[in-house]
C-alpha cells in the first residue's frame, strides 16, 4: 500500500532531485555550466514546495513535491518534483502519488495544476495538456546554408513592425496553452518585451534577423545571446504564413544556428508552444531534444 510522508528534513531529497535534474539536462545536449545554470532556476523555488516520500511498506520509493498558487497566478499550483525508484515503478505508486498531490493542491483552492517534467519522459502525465515544450540542440559543425535563402540584419524600420507582429504572436501562444487569459496574457507579453529589449534594436546580445528567398523578404528571426553559459535562446525564428510549406521552416533554423556560431556558443534552445505540432514536428526532426515540458490539469480533475 502508497503511502505519502511529508519531510520535515528536504536535504536528501534535494540533492536527489538536482542530481536527477542535472543527469537530465546534459542527456538532452546541454554541457555542464549550461545544465548548472538552468538547475539554479529551479533551486530558486525549492524552500517554497512541500516535499513528501513515497512509502511502500516503510520503504522511500520515490519523492513527490508540491506548492501552493503563487501571488502572480493564484489559479495554479505546481508539482515541483515527481519520481519513483525504477524497481518500484509499475506498481501503482505512481497514480496513488499523483492523486495526493492533486488533492493537496485542490484543498489549497488550486483551479489548475502545473508540472514541469526534464526530458522528454511524461511519466505518469499523459492526460495533462503540453502546454510548451524547452529544446535544444549543440550545433557540431557550421550548418550547411539552404541555397537561396539568405539571412540580413534587420533595419529600424522593419523592427517596429516586427515588434509589434511578435508581442501579438506571444500573448496569442500564451493564451492558446491554457497558461493565461487573452487579456492578462498580453499584459504579460508587454511586460515582458520592455524588460527583453529595453533598447529596442540596439539592445546589446541580441541579433534580429530578415529571412529573405531571392530578394523578398519571408520570415524573420530574434536570438538571444548567453542566454545560459554557451547557449543562445531563439524566441523567434519565423517564415511569414503566406510563404509556409516551401521548406522555409529547416532554412530559418540553419540562420539561427549560423548566428549562434557567430556569437561564439555551441548550443541553440528554444520554446515551443503547447499546441504548435508543426513546430514540435520542424525541431525533432532536425535534432531538437526536449529539454523540459511543462504540462497543466485543470482541477477538479475530470472523472473520465
Amino acid at each position: 500500500m502508497t503511502e505519502l510522508d511529508v519531510l520535515d528534513d528536504t536535504t536528501a531529497w534535494q540533492q536527489d532531485f538536482e542530481r536527477r535534474r542535472l543527469a537530465a539536462y546534459t542527456a538532452s545536449g546541454l554541457d555542464a555550466p549550461a545544465a548548472e545554470s538552468l538547475l539554479d532556476g529551479a533551486r530558486r523555488h525549492v524552500n517554497a514546495w512541500t516535499v513528501a516520500g513515497i512509502m511502500d511498506a516503510g520503504t522511500r520509493v520515490g519523492y513527490v513535491a508540491v506548492a501552493a498558487a503563487g501571488e502572480n497566478d493564484a489559479r495554479a499550483s505546481r508539482i515541483g518534483d515527481f519520481c519513483i525508484d525504477p524497481a518500484h515503478a509499475g506498481r501503482g505508486h505512481e497514480r496513488a502519488a499523483l492523486d495526493w498531490a492533486e488533492a493537496w493542491c485542490a484543498e489549497r483552492g488550486a483551479e489548475q495544476i502545473r508540472v514541469r517534467l526534464a526530458g522528454p519522459d511524461t511519466g505518469p502525465f499523459d492526460a495533462y495538456g503540453v502546454r510548451g515544450q524547452l529544446r535544444a540542440r549543440r550545433i557540431g559543425s557550421p550548418p550547411e546554408p539552404v541555397e537561396g535563402i539568405t539571412g540580413r540584419p534587420m533595419t529600424p524600420a522593419e523592427y517596429t513592425g516586427w515588434l509589434a507582429v511578435e508581442k501579438a504572436s506571444y500573448a496569442h501562444n500564451i493564451a492558446r496553452s491554457g497558461a493565461l487569459g487573452p487579456e492578462e496574457a498580453r499584459r504579460k507579453s508587454d511586460r515582458d518585451f520592455a524588460e527583453l529589449l529595453p533598447e529596442g534594436l540596439d539592445t546589446p546580445d541580441n541579433t534580429f534577423l530578415v529571412l529573405e528567398a531571392d530578394g523578398e523578404p519571408v520570415g524573420n528571426g530574434w536570438l538571444k545571446h548567453g542566454y545560459l553559459p554557451g547557449v543562445t535562446y531563439g524566441y523567434g525564428l519565423r517564415i511569414a504564413e503566406e510563404h509556409r510549406g516551401k521548406g522555409f521552416g529547416r532554412a530559418a533554423m540553419v540562420a539561427g544556428e549560423a548566428a549562434t556560431l557567430a556569437a561564439g556558443e555551441s548550443t541553440l534552445m528554444f520554446t515551443v508552444w503547447g499546441g504548435n505540432e508543426v513546430a514540435m514536428n520542424l525541431y525533432t526532426s532536425v535534432g531538437y531534444l526536449v529539454v523540459e515540458e511543462n504540462r497543466s490539469l485543470a482541477l477538479p480533475r475530470s472523472a473520465a
